[in-house]
């Protein structure tokens, strides 16, 4: 219960921020540029932060799997790298979403 409490609070927040920023008139003046860029900067902080708690509690279970059964060795770590590169595949996104609010704003005049 506290879960979707959790995500229909957070939900409804983004939606709240979501529908000022759109209510926005005209070009953006060099403040909102900061705020851009600000916004960008915590993103890619938060999908790094993210992503680097995933790869190491991922790359923590293949190590106490390999110890546990040294045989499966080979399957668990072709299954850890296919893990890792999903996982990294995220933040590389998340990235590419940060470059094109910073690059490519069509607010930005």
């Amino acid at each position: 219960m506290r879960k979707f409490l959790m995500i229909a609070l957070n939900t409804v927040a983004l939606m709240s921020v979501a529908a000022l920023a759109f209510a926005a008139e005209g070009k953006m003046d060099a403040g909102a540029l900061g705020l851009t860029c600000l916004a960008a900067a915590i993103g890619m902080a938060i999908a790094a932060a993210g992503c680097g708690l995933g790869q190491g509690m991922g790359l923590k279970a293949a190590c106490e799997g390999t110890a546990r059964n040294p045989e499966a060795g080979g399957k668990i770590m072709v299954t850890l790298i296919l893990g890792l590169a999903f996982i990294e595949s995220l933040a590389i996104y998340a990235l590419v979403v940060n470059l094109i609010l910073l690059v490519a704003n069509p607010f930005v005049g």
